[in-house]
């Protein structure tokens, strides 16, 4: 019996498939400086109050993730700084104030 071999078939390019142009677009406007730090989720829709519509939110990842560019933006990316810590070596040196 022959094996499947689907993923071996030949299948064409669809018809509504991005063209590299179109594609270098995203990534423009996505490294842009006014973009760098934001998501797509963000850009899409500040693009869309601006009456422009490149590609959807989903199109914009794939095409930074096909990049290499899928990784946080923005302040997220900054390394978080160490929790401060107290030690007392005595007794009344420090104080927690626990609000709930």
């Amino acid at each position: 019996m022959l094996a499947d071999r689907r993923p071996q078939a030949c299948r064409p390019r669809p018809a509504h498939a991005l063209d590299e142009q179109e594609r270098k677009e995203i990534l423009d406007v996505c490294n842009a400086p006014e973009h760098a730090s934001l998501p797509p989720g963000q850009i899409v829709p500040k693009l869309a109050d601006d009456g422009c519509y490149l590609a959807s939110e989903s199109t914009f990842y794939r095409g930074m993730g096909e990049e290499g560019q899928q990784q946080h933006r923005g302040r997220a990316k900054k390394p978080a700084r160490a929790p401060t810590t107290q030690r007392a070596t005595g007794p009344n040196e420090v104080w927690c104030l626990a609000i709930t």
